[in-house]
């Protein structure tokens, strides 16, 4: 299986892509939590090579407040439970959260937030596919593989409290 990798400057800090087989299959930040070790990303490439400059055009257009959803093929490695929470991630709208609990409602898995908070925080291409956006019952902020502080910075941003993030071309 073909992988390869790049880095690209964000303003949530350096986000490695990773393609495998030609479509996007990870998008990690520095620090985040269930992130493979680097020697599975495959070779390091420029930004500019295939598949990347999609990607970071939507990223680029993201983080502007230019785009609020992702057109980008996606190769997602995971058990059937979690692909099928990943699917429902990209359902949440742009701007909007939904709890553990209505995710596993939307599945019709109405007993399986726990579950669900667990293949979200399994979920391989952050910000792309919106892991950010789910939340506690509560509206608490619980749990986000970047970290709560970029959590509630994203949701800041998707939601008009802040502006958009200052942040130069990303390649």
């Amino acid at each position: 299986m073909e992988r390869r990798h790049t880095v690209i400057d964000s303003p949530y800090g350096p986000l490695t892509l990773v393609a495998t087989e030609g479509a996007l299959s990870g998008l990690y930040m520095t620090g985040q939590r269930h992130r493979p070790a680097e020697e599975s990303f495959g070779p390091r490439v420029a930004a500019e090579d295939e598949p990347f400059p999609e990607a970071v055009r939507q990223l680029t257009a993201y983080f502007a407040g230019e785009l609020t959803d992702f057109d980008l093929p996606l190769r997602l490695e995971g058990t059937d439970f979690q692909r099928s929470v990943w699917d429902q991630l990209v359902q949440i709208p742009y701007g909007e959260t939904w709890s553990y609990g209505e995710l596993a409602a939307r599945l019709g898995k109405p007993n399986a937030s726990r579950a669900v908070g667990l293949a979200n925080g399994k979920n391989p291409v952050g910000i792309i596919v919106p892991c950010h956006r789910v939340i506690g019952a509560s509206g608490s902020m619980t749990g986000y593989g970047g970290g709560l502080d970029r959590k509630e910075r994203l949701l800041a941003f998707e939601s008009g409290r802040t502006p958009a993030p200052a942040a130069a071309a990303l390649f």
